[in-house]
């Protein structure tokens, strides 16, 4: 992937309005990649500088391209307001209305229920992977019984008796 991203960042480096670039999240780049929540790599963010969004469309330079092509202009922000349809542009407009501390405290209580939502979303994936070991274990378990209760036996003893009425001598 990497030769087909330095071939993007080349075809917009002259670019007025976009800007296509990579950090090393290993190196000096680490804090912005934690601040913008990458956790594997290569990641590829976009859009607003202060709201990036996570691309998942294709890693090939024709795929690359065309998203570029058709999502890396200027777009609805507070920096743009006037490239924004009636219901964003207002919803920006409240939000400047805003205090500092009412910002702050709305940003802080967002990300608390993202945080939330996660922790729950982790902790039914918890319960169902330790219900499936459960049951997985007493499935087991259970077939185990069933094997020491003489189902070995039994089907031996049938096998017997359908060899002696056809009359074959066991090997």
């Amino acid at each position: 992937m990497k030769p087909d991203w330095d071939k993007l960042m080349d075809a917009f480096a002259d670019s007025p309005s976009a800007m296509i670039g990579d950090v090393d999240c290993t190196a000096e780049g680490k804090p912005l990649c934690d601040a913008n929540g990458v956790k594997g790599y290569p990641t590829i963010k976009f859009g607003d500088p202060s709201a990036l969004e996570d691309y998942k469309g294709g890693r090939d330079y024709d795929s690359l391209l065309k998203f570029a092509e058709e999502n890396l202009k200027p777009m609805c922000s507070p920096s743009n307001i006037d490239l924004c349809e009636p219901d964003k542009k207002a919803e920006i407009l409240k939000f400047q209305a805003m205090s500092e501390a009412d910002l702050d405290k709305l940003i802080t209580d967002k990300e608390k229920e993202m945080e939330d939502a996660e922790t729950t979303f982790k902790d039914a994936v918890q319960k169902l992977q330790d219900d499936y070991s459960k049951l997985s274990a007493d499935k087991d378990e259970a077939l185990e019984n069933i094997k020491k209760a003489g189902l070995g036996l039994a089907k031996a003893v049938k096998a017997s008796k359908g060899a002696a009425a056809a009359g074959s001598d066991e090997l």
